[in-house]
């Protein structure tokens, strides 16, 4: 008679896998873009958000300088999802649901990517865009929150899987200007967009 004390370890084995491949395909691209924006603590980076010419498609400003907008780029573009190339093909094709603060009078690939705006724009077409709500059980990893700083000043960053030291809120990974920075702010500025964008158009 063959021996089956075996069987139990590779039951679960085998279990496990199954359930890896039956987790939904958005909950593990936004895991994979929670570790694209901790990855970005490990970079250097002034604050500066001067206009810049870069290339197009896959134009980035110089890798020690950024902006809130372009950590959350490059995370993006860790996953294979270019917003310079999607935010300035939607622009040229629906400009006029963008803003027009900035008196452009056309699609700017060097920029428009790079303005929080923009992307709330972009995200409310192309992704999902969710109630703001003061229960921080409402914000999962992976998920995009724009506030109003003082001064009118807009602001963006990833919520991540990692908690407050009391555990009750998620900590945010953003640049609001001293570099990328691991925080526990999701609530101490006005929150007035809250999305989820798994790539695409």
């Amino acid at each position: 008679m063959k021996s089956t004390a075996h069987i139990g370890p590779v039951l679960l084995i085998v279990f496990g896998v199954a359930l890896a491949f039956a987790q939904p395909r958005s909950d593990i691209f936004a895991l994979r873009l929670v570790d694209a924006g901790l990855e970005r603590l490990d970079h250097d980076v002034t604050y500066d958000g001067s206009y810049r010419a870069i290339d197009y498609p896959g134009g980035d400003v110089p890798g020690d300088v950024g902006v809130c907008t372009d950590l959350v780029i490059r995370a993006y573009r860790e996953l294979g999802v270019d917003l310079q190339q999607l935010v300035h093909e939607d622009m040229t094709a629906s400009f006029d649901v963008y803003p027009t603060r900035w008196g452009a009078t056309r699609p700017d690939a060097n920029i428009d990517h790079r303005r929080v705006p923009n992307l709330q724009v972009f995200f409310i077409r192309y992704g999902e865009s969710t109630a703001v709500t003061d229960d921080p059980n409402d914000f999962r990893p992976g998920d995009l929150v724009t506030w109003l700083l003082p001064g009118n000043l807009p602001h963006i960053g990833i919520v991540t899987d990692r908690y407050s030291g009391d555990g009750q809120r998620p900590l945010i990974v953003h640049n609001i200007g001293a570099g990328p920075a691991l925080d526990d702010m999701l609530f101490t500025y006005d929150i007035d967009g809250h999305y989820r964008y798994r790539g695409g158009r």
